[in-house]
C-alpha cells in the first residue's frame, strides 16, 4: 500500500459519549476529518476510512474504489460516561500504541462522533466520525 494520509494511522482513533453507549457505537462509521495539534485536516478524497464497532471491539478499514477493503487497525474499547478508552491490538504499520490503553473524551453531535484527547506522543487530536447509513 502506498503511503497515504490515514490520520496518524493507528495512532489516532475515534468515538463517543452516551448514557447507554454500547448499542449506539455498534455499526459503521466513516472518518470525516479532524484537528491535529491545531491544524485542521479534511476527510480523504481518494479513499475512505471506516470503522466497524461491535459491543467491545472495532476493526478499521481503508476503502478505495476498485479495491477490496483493507484492514489497517483493530482493537478493543471501554466506555464510562464521556470517557472512552481504546486499546489497539493490531496495526498494519508499526505503531507505538499497540497494546497500550489511550483515553479520550467523546461526545455526539447529531450523527457525528467527536473524539478529543492527547496521545501519549503529545499530539492533541479532535476527530469526527459520521455514522454510515
Amino acid at each position: 500500500m502506498n503511503k497515504i494520509f490515514v490520520p496518524a494511522l493507528c495512532s489516532v482513533l475515534a468515538v463517543f459519549a452516551f448514557v447507554n453507549p454500547s448499542p449506539q457505537l455498534k455499526g459503521k462509521w466513516r472518518f470525516a476529518g479532524g484537528v491535529y495539534n491545531g491544524k485542521a485536516e479534511g476527510g480523504t478524497e481518494d479513499y475512505q476510512l471506516q470503522r466497524v464497532y461491535t459491543d467491545k471491539g472495532f476493526t478499521a478499514y481503508i476503502l478505495a474504489s476498485g479495491s477490496k477493503p483493507e484492514k489497517y487497525q483493530a482493537g478493543k474499547y471501554a466506555l464510562s460516561g464521556s470517557n472512552y478508552t481504546e486499546t489497539e491490538t493490531y496495526c498494519m504499520q508499526p505503531s507505538k500504541l499497540t497494546n497500550k490503553a489511550v483515553q479520550y473524551q467523546i461526545s455526539k453531535r447529531k450523527d457525528t462522533l467527536v473524539l478529543k484527547g492527547k496521545l501519549p506522543t503529545g499530539m492533541q487530536v479532535e476527530e469526527y466520525w459520521v455514522r454510515v447509513k
